[in-house]
């Protein structure tokens, strides 16, 4: 689904996927953040995502304008996961809300992994 504005020049329409790209973008520049994962149902397997495919761990749901947020993530050994999930729920929703204009609902964080950074 597609979040929609309407302005006094016509309509602006933005797709999930921009959202998603833009959420993951913010996702992994956060401290903590090693990268999105891909949780391969089928083997239970968690794969480290490369950042050219950073939407493949988010999912993104657009209902009257209001934007929910499912992040994959993998986070660093060692670091505090609620310190990070806050973080990350913090960022993500003030540069979403700004970049789309649209209101934040929910922003749902699954810690995939835990891997140790050299």
């Amino acid at each position: 689904m597609k979040g929609h504005m309407n302005t006094s020049l016509g309509e602006i329409q933005v797709d999930s996927d921009v959202i998603a790209k833009y959420g993951g973008s913010v996702a992994v520049e956060c401290f903590g953040i090693v990268g999105m994962a891909a949780l391969n149902v089928k083997d239970g397997l968690v794969k480290l995502l490369k950042k050219e495919s950073l939407t493949h761990g988010i999912n993104v749901e657009v209902n009257d304008n209001k934007i929910t947020i499912d992040f994959h993530v993998i986070v660093a050994y060692g670091v505090s996961i609620s310190a990070v999930a806050d973080n990350l729920m913090d960022n993500v929703k003030y540069k979403v809300e700004e970049f789309t204009g649209m209101e934040i609902k929910n922003i749902n964080i699954f810690v995939e992994g835990v891997r140790v950074i050299d």
